[in-house]
Formats: structure tokens, C-alpha cells, sequence
């Protein structure tokens, strides 16, 4: 099996790496950017036109409060982008706003931080990949009549991508995130240009369309309530944010100020990139709609259910560029591409963030495992099944999954914020050195404005998304804190179960006697094996037991038993309906009636194969007595293998692959240390 596996999973996703190879793994600042802050950074492909669909609902004239969102949304991201700095500099073990909150807060609120940056991450990719695909549905057809497959194709294609490994993996999603950062910057240049300059007037394609507002004239607390929803929806620009305070082991030294020094980058091309096709979308009259068929008018009728609506970005790259021209295409190829590759941040967080919970005993020990190219790979797998499945509920519409979004994010970041500012009301009460103590106060400063202003967000969020969907990632939130409560239970009631005790205890008497039973069919190669290793255990009582099931077999059993006059009794067990595990398992329950004080030994002579498909011809009576006789208490099963001819093969391939370290042989290793070689 192994060499029919191990082949295609060479080639998908490359040799193995050793554990010394650790530190090979770590990211300059140049591969962290994009493999950290893609999410954030691509959001201004999609984030610009969620605020001006919601201002839709009012008219056109609604449109003239998105300046002020955007300048919001710019306070909000240098408020958490200058909180998570304190982060890594004060956490820089990647356990993010889960260790600040489980630190600081306790275990309740450190649980409910990961279950919200769970669910954030799995929607993180769901939202992004149905986004690009519906940007790349826009100029070919065939893509948006099966989303759903492109959709999932792409998050099989990433999951491959990731499995390869987190440093391989960022250089191929550096490129494509550049050139959409450069690309957008261009456009703002140059839209600023032929406007403040050349004083052109720049028109998107929907620039002469009317539009039939859902609530015109809308004031007061209605209005507010609008511009608090549209403000929620701009702040889809801040997703990912907390992805690099959990990704700070993976930076290269120094890692901490690696780790501020890319937020402070990542803060600050968002913010402007957000803020230009904002600004620029203003400028060239860009008209977008939640229902575009029927609120979009063309010469004052509605455009009709065949009209595509494309991307703010999109219709400000056709007015800045002119629609169809070599940069317009490589922009709109830039974007679609880099919010198929946004799914990156998660595919880094997430992984991460489950190794952590893993190693705490809220998630399954699997997923603190790293694979073949030092990837936790569980995790990585993980996440693409439960971003699948979302995608494929939703059909990967954009719209119904974004309504989702952001609630998570929120939760964590606020949690965390407050986390911080007691983390630094500790070390204040210790800490006497007055330059020292500057600092604290100064970053506890900053990180209780953080936790203020996001909370004052979550509120706004909860508030205006609850009804549109955000529900239902609340829900997943809950999902997540009851599952990991229950592992976490589950691994505390067993580790109380098998905890040696302090004075001796029944576990560690010796049992009065070892009653050895060896299990024949025939008098062969693996049976004298398997009586040879019985007897080598010196035990106080050894007997052969055989299954009557043919009547002529166990005659020539017997017959040949004598012949070769074994000197073990050979006990033969009736089965008058031809079966064999359960006259075993009530022979062996017998004996530990008659002697509750003895251990009862089954020795099972088992077949060694060397290829895949001889397994499902050998070993399976053996393979279910064992599964049977481990639930039986007093009794011990040992398996004595026989190596049959074929078995040379795989042993030879298995010499081959010395150097091979199989999917989970390497833990969660000190990054820190391997990082020095």
C-alpha cells in the first residue's frame, strides 16, 4: 500500500524533510507579507463594493457618506494593526489572541477566542475562493455556471499548495500578491493623475446607470442604523489581521520585530488601497446594487436578470485604464488570483492555531502533528473539508457567505485587547524601572483603546449582521467551544484514568500465574513459531487451542498433532455455528472466572505480506480476535509474525526509504532552537 501511496504523494507534494530542516522553513519579511497578509490586502477587491451595496439601499446620494466609512475603517485597522504590535513583542510563541485571552482571561475566554478564529479562518477561505471565482465568472461564463466545482477545485489545489510547505507555498503566492499591490497602487496613481492633473473626467461602465433606491430619504436613527451596517461591511478589510501575531514562530530573527514590522506594512498598503478605489470609485461614478436586476436602470428601465454586475475594483480599473487594455486585464487577472490565494492567510493560521489547542487538549493530538515537509498537515487538511462544505451549502455565493464574516474576528480581537491590558496591570505591579514602566503604560494605552473601539465594532456588527446570516457563524462559534470542551474533558478523564499511583495498586501486583493460550489452525511454519516463543516466556500454564469449525480439518489437526508429538495439549473448542472469535473470547473469559488472579496470554500467529493487496487474503481472524480481546480485561495478546517470501520486497523498500520520516513522525518542534543551525 505504501508504495502505491507514497509515489503520487512524492510528486503532489514533494520529498520529506527532516526535523533539523525546521529552520529552513522560516520567512524573510519579503515571503511573510503575502503568506500572512494576503487576506487583508485583497480585501479591497471586494471590501469597497460591500460598502457601497449597503449605501445603495438609500440612492445614489447615500454614496456620499462612504469618505467618512472609509476613514473609519483606516482608525480602526492602525488601532488593531498598533495593538497587535504589543501582541507579538509580548507573545511571540504564536499562540495569538488565544494565549493572550487563555493567559490573562482564563481557559472560558481563551476557548471562545479560538472558536471564533476557527470558524473566522474556515469562512476566510470559503469567502475568498467564491469571491475570485465570481471575479473570474465575470469574464468567462463557464466558471460562474459551475462555481461550486471551480470553487472546490481551487481549495483542493491551495490545500496541495500548503501541503507542500509554508515556506514553498509563500513564494508562490508572493508573486501574483505583488503584482496586484503594485497594480492597484498604479491605478490610484494614475487615476489621480489624468484627475488632479489632466483634469480628465474618468467614467465606469455603470456611470450613466440610475438607481432605484429600497428606502429613499432615509434619516435619522434609520440612516445611522445604514451607515453602522455599511461600516460593518467595510470592515471585512481587517480580516486576517490577527493571522501573523499566530504566525510569528515562522518568521525568521528577529522574530518579534519581523513579525511588528510586517503589520505595520500590512496597515498601511491596506488602509491606502482601500481608501483609493474608494476615493477613485467616487470619482468615475461607479453605481453597484444588491439586487442589480431589477435596482440598476438603463435609460429608466431595470438592466434585467441577464446583467453581470462586476467588482467595484473592476469598473474603476475600465474608467482609470479603459476597459480591455493590457493593464486593465492584468489587474483584473492580479485580483482574481490574489483572492484565490487570500485563502493562504487561513491555510497558515489555522493549522497553527489547532497545533497550539491540540497541544492543550482541546483538539485531537493529530493536529499538533507536523507531515512530510514540516507542514502541520492534519490541520491544513482539516480546514479545507470544513471550507468545502461551506462552499458547497452556499453554493459559493460571495454575498450570502460575507454575511457570515467578520463576527469571529471581532470576538478574538476584542478578548484580546482586554487581555493585554491585564497582561500589562501584572507587570506594572512588579516592575519598578521607570523607562520600562513607560512602555507598559504607554502599549497598555493603546491596547485598551483597542479593546474599546473593537468592542464598540462587535457590537455594531452583531447589531446590523445578526438577521443577515452573521447567526449562523455565531453558531459555529458554539459548535467549536462545545466539541473542544468535550475533548478537553475527554483527555482529562483519561489521563486521570491512567495515572500511576502514588502506593501500589492492583496495576502493579504481579498476577498470581500467566495462563499462555496459543492459538492454531495447522500444525505449520507460523504455529511452531509461535509454541517456541510461548515457551521462551517460561509461563505457568501453556495449551494450544484450536476452533472445531470442518470436523475432517480438526481431525488431521489432531492426527498430525500427535504425530509430531508437540508437548503442549492441544484444547479444541466446538463451534456449531462455524464461528471463530466468539468461542475464543468465552474460552478465555472462563479461565478468568475460574482464576480472577491470573493474566491470560494469547499468542496469535500472524502472517508478515509484502504487498497491499495480500493483506485482504490474510490475518483477518486474527485482525478481529485482537479487536475483541483488547476490550476484555486480565488478558494480554501478543501477535508472533512469520515473514513470508514477499515480505523481503517491502523490506527492501523500506531500506530504500531510510531517510523517509512517515506523515506524523515529527511533533511540533522548538522552532526556536533549529532555527540557530
Amino acid at each position: 500500500m505504501s508504495k502505491l501511496t507514497d509515489l503520487p504523494k512524492r510528486i503532489l507534494i514533494g520529498r520529506a524533510l527532516r526535523s533539523d530542516r525546521l529552520g529552513e522553513t522560516l520567512l524573510p519579511k519579503r515571503i511573510a507579507l503575502p503568506v500572512f497578509a494576503s487576506d487583508p490586502l485583497s480585501s479591497v477587491a471586494y471590501a469597497p463594493g460591500e460598502v457601497l451595496l449597503v449605501l445603495s439601499i438609500a440612492g445614489v446620494s447615500a454614496y456620499s457618506y462612504s469618505p467618512w466609512i472609509a476613514l473609519a475603517v483606516v482608525v480602526l485597522m492602525f488601532t488593531v494593526v498598533a495593538s497587535y504590535r504589543q501582541n507579538v513583542h509580548a507573545y511571540p510563541s504564536g499562540g495569538g489572541d488565544y494565549e493572550v485571552a487563555n493567559t490573562n482571561l482564563g481557559p472560558r475566554a481563551g476557548l471562545t477566542v479560538a472558536s471564533a478564529l476557527l470558524v473566522d479562518y474556515v469562512l476566510t477561505v470559503a469567502v475568498s475562493i467564491s469571491s475570485g471565482v465570481e471575479n473570474l465568472g465575470s469574464a468567462i461564463p463557464f466558471v460562474i455556471e459551475n462555481k461550486v466545482l471551480f470553487a472546490v477545485l481551487i481549495i483542493v489545489l491551495l490545500t496541495l499548495m500548503n501541503l507542500r510547505g509554508v515556506r514553498e507555498s509563500g513564494k508562490l503566492f508572493a508573486i501574483p500578491t505583488y503584482v496586484f499591490v503594485a497594480g492597484v497602487f498604479a491605478m490610484i496613481a494614475w487615476g489621480a493623475y489624468r484627475g488632479l492633473v489632466l483634469d480628465e473626467t474618468m467614467k465606469a461602465p455603470t456611470a450613466d446607470f440610475e438607481l432605484k433606491a429600497e428606502e429613499a430619504g432615509l434619516a435619522g436613527f434609520a440612516l445611522v442604523f445604514l451607515l453602522l451596517r455599511a461600516f460593518s461591511s467595510g470592515c471585512a478589510a481587517l480580516t486576517g489581521v490577527e493571522a501573523i501575531s499566530n504566525g510569528v514562530p515562522a518568521f525568521r530573527r528577529p522574530k518579534s520585530r519581523n513579525a511588528a514590522t510586517t503589520l505595520a506594512l500590512m496597515g498601511v498598503l491596506a488602509v491606502t488601497m482601500f481608501c483609493g478605489i474608494i476615493g477613485l470609485a467616487m470619482a468615475s461614478d461607479v453605481r453597484m446594487a444588491e439586487k442589480p436586476a431589477d435596482e440598476l436602470l438603463e435609460n429608466g428601465v431595470p438592466v434585467g436578470g441577464d446583467y453581470v454586475q462586476d467588482p467595484v475594483i473592476s469598473q474603476v480599473a475600465a474608467a482609470v485604464f479603459g476597459d480591455g487594455t493590457f493593464f486593465f486585464v492584468l489587474l483584473a487577472a492580479a485580483t482574481a488570483l490574489v483572492l484565490f490565494l487570500a485563502a493562504n492567510t487561513a491555510y497558515n493560521g489555522f493549522p497553527l492555531l489547532g497545533s497550539i489547542l491540540a497541544q492543550d487538549r482541546y483538539l485531537p493530538r493529530q493536529l499538533h502533528t507536523r507531515g512530510d515537509r514540516l507542514a502541520f498537515s492534519n490541520g491544513i487538511v482539516a480546514l479545507a473539508g470544513a471550507a468545502i462544505l461551506l462552499v458547497w451549502v452556499y453554493g459559493a455565493d460571495s454575498t450570502k457567505l460575507i454575511q457570515l464574516y467578520i463576527v469571529g474576528v471581532f470576538v478574538s480581537f476584542t478578548l484580546s485587547q482586554t487581555g493585554m491590558v491585564r497582561h500589562w496591570n501584572r507587570h506594572l505591579r512588579t516592575e519598578r524601572n521607570p523607562a520600562r514602566r513607560r512602555r507598559m503604560i504607554r502599549s497598555r494605552a493603546i491596547n485598551a483603546f483597542g479593546a474599546f473601539f473593537t468592542g464598540l465594532v462587535l457590537v455594531v456588527v452583531l447589531a446590523t449582521k445578526f438577521t443577515h446570516g452573521a447567526w449562523v457563524a455565531l453558531l459555529g462559534m458554539v459548535f467549536f467551544y462545545a466539541v473542544m470542551s468535550a475533548i478537553r474533558r475527554h483527555y482529562d478523564r483519561v489521563a486521570a484514568e491512567i495515572a500511576a499511583a502514588e502506593e501500589p495498586s492492583d496495576d502493579s501486583v504481579r498476577p498470581s500465574r500467566v495462563h499462555a493460550v496459543v492459538l492454531v489452525s495447522k500444525v505449520h511454519r507460523p504455529t511452531l513459531r509461535a509454541l517456541a516463543y510461548a515457551k521462551l516466556m517460561r509461563v505457568d500454564k501453556l495449551e494450544a487451542v484450536s476452533i472445531n469449525v470442518d470436523p475432517q480439518e480438526t481431525r488431521a489437526l489432531r492426527e498430525d498433532w500427535e504425530r509430531r508429538g508437540i508437548n503442549v495439549p492441544l484444547k479444541i473448542l466446538d463451534s456449531p455455528y462455524r464461528e471463530i472469535t466468539r468461542p475464543v473470547i468465552e474460552y478465555v473469559k472462563g479461565l478468568r472466572r475460574e482464576s480472577p488472579r491470573d493474566v491470560v496470554s494469547v499468542f496469535i500467529p500472524e502472517y508478515v505480506v509484502g504487498h497491499w493487496y495480500e493483506h485482504l487474503l490474510h490475518n483477518q481472524s486474527a485482525l478481529r480476535l485482537k479487536g475483541r480481546l483488547l476490550f476484555t480485561p486480565g488478558v494480554m495478546v501478543t501477535s508472533v509474525p512469520y515473514q513470508l517470501v514477499s515480505s523481503e520486497a517491502a523490506r527492501e523498500r523500506a531500506r530504500k526509504r531510510q531517510d523517509w520520516n512517515a506523515p506524523g513522525s515529527v511533533r511540533r518542534g522548538p522552532v526556536e532552537d533549529s532555527s540557530r543551525k
